[in-house]
């Protein structure tokens, strides 16, 4: 199975290699043979990077460990869910998976994108088999991941602890899909550039390719944090590590594309902007997998240092370079159709959110880079930690969730007096009642304040679009509310889904007050000793300290330590967190010992218990207690994006035909317009 696997990988290397010249060519020329053998190039790449990716699943299964990934990265006796999940566990793997699913993704371009595109999609075929070449150099070069050991050890060293948990059986795989998908729309850009038709049609063709990859990456986003809350042991789930960052920054520069791109196919505005905002969304893909690998910044996620850091920091400055300059070339055909006539405006909104969104990104790319800018100018690795990212985070983002909730309030083009004092009577009511009413409960936070404040006025603002929506459709149509609100959302799926994403995003943010309010208590328990915790909502804690178990569970060893949990007087059942030591099929100890902790999920309020360990092996056991608000919503919030997103997707929600074919037509009457004029004069 290696040899197969190898000769797979130099196999996808000479196809990429053919993609990448013949697509390029029959751009250029139009040779029908040309441009057929460029667009078949993404289905063969599919079909032997498949092979090859099963070929190290199965030595995974096989327990071959004269491999050496193999040997690295699992063991004898670990479950079949995790040994599936180390084929993208470790450095080779992890590249493979996204080779496999660049591959997977291009070929689906091929196969799905509309006729009507068919002039766009051998330069398409070669922007994505050229990326898959320099993967397939990567893997083949300085990662393979079916490199022999001069041995076969009887048993591998396993996989780290921390991704033995479910959470990275799916969160790797759903960043992955979101890190990679954002190659196609990519793609489309860099062939309209190269084909002149800089119309809305390129935009059309990669809308959906471009929520998918936000969608999967917002859902990889929420699983990792999930991942961190229950796995770590420090009963948080952001902590602004550079790797958290790195899935952060594209984030947030493909949030600004997908509404600016709005402003282009209703107004004709922001040409250069859309196409700067794609490129640099997969510039920042392919930059956040060089600090992940390439070991420059330190963090839990990271994968050790290795030459593959070098691969990627020559393909980001010749990509780089490349795009800047054809973009400069461009940049004639770039110019927009109208501009900006009133700042109390739809597109102003926009305007606003992108810069916020952009500037955003730019402050996380600073403060993660600020330790290797202060060692390169300094000498000195000065690292930047939350509360600076906090400091400047937090107000743009609670600016970005009240231009959420003023842009569907404002008109296109300019807002009349008459029409703001309509539609911000409602949301302004329900912010200053919610702000009155927080400050009596006793919200004093001033971040906290203004963000329910805040969230209560983007959240009438939806709850207004909803209602005049469906109120008008039942007058017109004559239906029962119910009907009519379900024929609303789905004769409008991209404009009603968004709400709805906004809506998950005004969760988030109201989820993320209760950090502010965490509750923390940290005890050294005899069996029969008690704790006391007051948690933010009033709810007495009491603890007693049961005893500490000791017993094998599948391929580790685990000290159990049990607590009797009151809750304002009543009986509220045992917790157990767990201090767990695993070892290999020979019952030799790998890695050092890892905490569970113990958690129970409220939707007011996490109890979150976690054992530290006990002195001299006794029965004492040291406890950390944390009572975090609203982290419940968090996950919900994301179930509600996801849901959302699904909507915008859902077949029949996007322009029609005609309605494309209507915008091609008018930009080249507007493109022969400008012509005549420039020849007249």
């Amino acid at each position: 199975m290696t040899v197969l696997g190898e000769l797979s990988l130099w196999l996808a290397l000479l196809l990429a290699a053919w993609g990448t010249v013949v697509g390029i060519l029959g751009g250029r020329t139009g040779h029908p043979d040309l441009v057929a053998s460029a667009r078949r190039a993404p289905y063969a790449l599919l079909l032997v990077v498949t092979v090859t990716s099963i070929c190290l699943l199965v030595a995974l299964l096989r327990h071959d460990f004269n491999i050496q990934y193999v040997y690295q990265y699992s063991s004898r006796n670990l479950p079949t869910p995790y040994l599936i999940s180390a084929f993208y566990g470790g450095q080779a793997g992890s590249l493979l998976f996204w080779l496999l699913v660049l591959c997977g993704f291009a070929a689906a371009a091929q196969w799905l994108t509309p006729k009507r595109y068919n002039h766009l999609m051998p330069y398409v075929a070669a922007v994505t088999s050229g990326v898959t070449l320099f993967f397939v150099l990567v893997s083949l070069f300085a990662s393979s991941p079916f490199e022999r050991l001069q041995f076969t050890p009887p048993d591998g060293a396993g996989l780290n602890p921390q991704l033995q948990n479910p959470g990275m059986v799916f969160h790797p795989p759903l960043l992955f899909l979101g890190y990679v998908g954002i190659t196609i729309p990519f793609a489309f850009a860099v062939a309209a550039l190269l084909t002149n038709r800089l119309d809305t049609g390129w935009l059309h063709a990669i809308r959906k390719w471009t929520i998918v990859s936000w969608v999967f990456l917002s859902a990889g986003i929420t699983l990792g944090m999930w991942w961190a809350y229950v796995e770590l042991g420090w009963g948080g789930y952001w902590a602004w590590d550079p790797v958290e960052n790195a899935s952060l920054m594209p984030w947030l520069t493909m949030t600004a594309f997908l509404h600016s791109v709005m402003i282009q196919e209703k107004r004709g505005m922001l040409k250069k902007w859309n196409m700067i905002l794609i490129m640099l969304s997969f510039v920042l893909c392919i930059f956040g997998t060089f600090i992940t690998r390439s070991g420059i910044i330190s963090s839990v996620h990271s994968f050790a240092q290795s030459s593959v850091g070098n691969y990627f920091l020559v393909f980001l400055i010749f990509l780089v370079g490349g795009l800047a300059a054809l973009v400069w070339t461009k940049l004639p055909q770039l110019e927009s159709e109208a501009t900006l006539e009133s700042i109390v405006s739809r597109e102003a909104s926009f305007l606003f959110n992108n810069l916020l969104l952009v500037g955003m990104a730019f402050t996380v790319l600073w403060g993660t880079m600020f330790p290797v800018v202060s060692e390169v100018f300094k000498g000195v690795r000065v690292t930047v930690g939350p509360p600076f990212f906090n400091q400047v985070n937090v107000p743009i983002g609670l600016a970005l969730l009240t231009l959420t909730g003023i842009g569907p309030l404002i008109a296109w083009r300019r807002a009349s007096p008459a029409n703001l004092k309509r539609q911000f009577v409602v949301p302004l009511a329900a912010a200053g009642s919610v702000a009155v009413l927080g400050w009596m409960a006793g919200v004093h936070h001033a971040y906290a304040l203004l963000t329910i404040t805040t969230a209560a006025f983007v959240t009438a603002t939806i709850l207004q679009e909803f209602i005049k929506g469906t109120a008008a459709r039942r007058r017109l149509n004559n239906e029962n509310y119910l009907i009519a609100f379900g024929r609303l959302v789905a004769r409008n799926r991209r404009r009603y889904g968004g709400y709805i994403v906004h809506a998950a995003i005004v969760i988030y943010f109201v989820a993320f007050i209760g950090d502010v309010y965490k509750t923390e208590l940290e005890v050294s328990l005899k069996p029969g000793d008690t704790a006391t915790i007051q948690s933010p909502f009033g709810h007495e804690y009491l603890f007693t300290h049961v005893g500490i178990s000791q017993y094998d569970q599948l391929n580790r060893f685990v000290y159990a330590a049990s607590l009797e949990v009151t809750k304002s007087g009543r009986r509220d059942g045992v917790m157990t967190s767990e201090m767990r030591q695993y070892f290999d099929s020979m019952g030799q100890p790998t890695f050092q010992p890892s905490t569970e902790p113990a958690i129970r999920s409220g939707m007011l309020e996490d109890l979150y218990i976690v054992y530290a360990g006990s002195p001299d092996g006794t029965e004492e056991a040291v406890y950390r207690f944390t009572i975090t608000p609203l982290v419940w919503w968090l996950w919900f919030g994301g179930a509600l994006l996801v849901v959302g997103g699904a909507i915008t997707l859902w077949p029949g929600g996007g322009p029609s035909r005609a309605a494309v074919q209507r915008a091609l037509d008018g930009y080249q009457a507007r493109m022969v317009g400008k012509e005549a004029v420039a020849g007249a004069q």
